[in-house]
């Protein structure tokens, strides 16, 4: 049985018709973002709290409802699909770093108490992930710099390995984890980002 539904997951009322439509499955994975990058003057009320509705109450939303289940039936694999900026939060990109803080005490809580229900909850950090939302951010970015939004790849030879990440080095990650090959793993975080994470900052 394979339904399609075109919902706009930063509405409360669309997720519960997701919830409704599919009310029994054996895995989530929580993988959604659009919160603004900017400092705590860039950014509105209105785009921070747009912002947030879809990722960090949309996780929430979903999780609360599947975690329910999941106890109920006694398995189950909760998959939080984050972002690394949490691990070393930038006043520069306030509101995503803390709805990732937010969203790994989450996904280290549950995964913490999972167990005890058969179930288990886990997050995964992508650090930039060449996506459409990365080239987006680098677009303005370069923008801003050099008045020219074309040369954002400029901006990506600092990265580990002088370029983003790619789709296809997490997604493997998230079916490992999802997999019987994980069912030890709980309450942790799986960080990909080439070592961003433990770089100096000096």
């Amino acid at each position: 049985d394979v339904r399609c539904l075109a919902l706009d997951l930063s509405q409360h009322a669309e997720r519960q018709k997701a919830m409704e439509a599919w009310p029994e499955i054996d895995v989530l994975v929580n993988n959604a973002g659009d919160i603004p990058a900017g400092s705590l003057d860039d950014i509105s009320d209105e785009a921070w709290r747009a912002g947030w509705d879809l990722k960090v109450f949309g996780y929430v939303d979903f999780a609360r409802f599947y975690y329910a289940k999941f106890k109920t039936k006694k398995k189950g694999v909760i998959i939080n699909i984050i972002g690394s900026a949490g691990e070393r939060p930038s006043a520069g990109d306030i509101a995503g770093a803390m709805g990732n803080v937010s969203l790994m005490g989450m996904s280290l809580a549950l995964g913490a108490e999972s167990p005890k229900f058969g179930v288990r909850v886990v997050g995964v950090n992508p650090g930039p992930i060449m996506t459409d939302r990365v080239k987006k951010l680098g677009a303005k970015r370069a923008e801003q710099l050099w008045g020219d939004a074309s040369r954002h790849e400029e901006l990506y030879t600092h990265y580990p390995f002088g370029r983003p990440g790619t789709v296809d080095e997490v997604s493997p990650m998230v079916v490992f984890l999802a997999s019987d090959h994980a069912s030890y793993i709980s309450g942790t975080i799986v960080t990909i980002n080439g070592g961003m994470s433990a770089r100096s900052t000096s």
